[in-house]
């Protein structure tokens, strides 16, 4: 049972370390905005933290496959997978204008009210 041991402490030592990518979010709509506030951002099911009106904001990030969406109170966008390499910067934008079928269908459908889209 020791020898276990030993060997998982060994295996955990020998695991290389993750490396980090960047995830980069922007809320920003030109015009205006019927759905304005603070978004929260979810990466792989966890909020991870919140944007604003206008803002930018940057979040590292493992290399790998993640889901990403946003959510204000009970309005969200859909849920959007993207691949992050190592070093590299996966950017996005959001935003909660949306045409005016889509806005109205939104109201039904929460999932359509935020808008989330690669740069």
């Amino acid at each position: 049972m020791i020898k276990a041991a030993r060997n998982s402490r060994s295996a955990d030592t020998e695991r290389k370390p993750k490396m980090s990518a960047t995830l980069k979010l922007t809320h920003k709509a030109i015009g205006v905005e019927v759905r304005r506030g603070t978004y929260d951002i979810v990466v792989d099911g966890e909020r991870v933290g919140s944007l604003e009106m206008n803002d930018t904001i940057e979040i590292p990030i493992e290399a790998g496959h993640h889901t990403l969406q946003v959510r204000n109170g009970r309005n969200s966008s859909r849920t959007l997978t993207f691949d992050a390499a190592e070093g590299q910067v996966a950017a996005f934008r959001c935003t909660g204008k949306r045409f005016l079928p889509i806005f109205l269908v939104s109201f039904v459908v929460p999932r359509l009210a935020l808008s989330l889209r690669p740069e």
